[in-house]
């Protein structure tokens, strides 16, 4: 009886591992370009005053976004409005030698933001999915709910930076703008993380299960 050749089997192509960018590096510079004026801003008013520490403030601001422009090619809308408003009241601080500008700005910046994310809502055009959208993705319903959420958040921002500046010392709040803000803003987006995964889109060829939806 004649011997069947044995079929050849093709050889498994090696697929080289991919190599994950390492997130420190890329997370430098955005910390850096994010959290620089406002620690500059706490360095100067702590070493020579307010009016001082509001035109390094200034000086930071325009640094970080040239960095910004320089790295990504890009200002985003947010920190470009931030940076506006921090030229014009810090120059009206210094020009006038009066601090309430400054100290209003956190007040002016949050009720702004508010004000879109809540005209995107009525609109039906939620902000945060216009910005966020290519890097998160969620439901119609689940962007309205994270835009809703956000817009009062700066809201209560708002009125919490006119209860501090307006009954503590000028170094207190210069000290709990710098370390106050920026971790109750980081702990309320950490806070939206379980609404965005369960009103998360499925993935395609996923299962898309009904019931996730139904979830508030």
């Amino acid at each position: 009886m004649k011997r069947q050749p044995e079929p050849k089997i093709a050889p498994t192509p090696k697929i080289a591992p991919t190599k994950e960018a390492a997130p420190g590096p890329a997370l430098l510079p955005k910390l850096a370009i994010e959290l620089g004026p406002l620690l500059v801003f706490f360095a100067g008013n702590a070493a020579a005053g307010i009016y001082v520490g509001t035109a390094a403030f200034m000086v930071a601001t325009l640094v970080s976004l040239g960095a910004a422009w320089l790295l990504y090619h890009k200002l985003p809308v947010m920190p470009l409005l931030s940076g506006a408003i921090v030229l014009v009241f810090g120059g009206l601080t210094l020009y006038l030698r009066d601090d309430t500008f400054i100290k209003l700005k956190p007040t002016i910046v949050y009720s702004m933001f508010a004000l879109l994310l809540a005209g995107g809502l009525l609109l039906r055009k939620p902000v945060l999915e216009l910005l966020f959208g290519s890097v998160f993705n969620l439901t119609e319903q689940g962007w309205r709910k994270l835009t809703l959420r956000w817009a009062l958040f700066f809201v209560a921002m708002a009125v919490l930076n006119e209860l501090v500046w307006r009954h503590v010392s000028t170094n207190v709040w210069v000290s709990f703008k710098a370390f106050g803000f920026l971790p109750l803003t980081f702990l309320f987006a950490l806070a939206q993380v379980p609404l965005m995964q369960r009103h998360g889109e499925p993935e395609a060829g996923g299962s898309g299960d009904p019931e996730k939806e139904k979830q508030a």
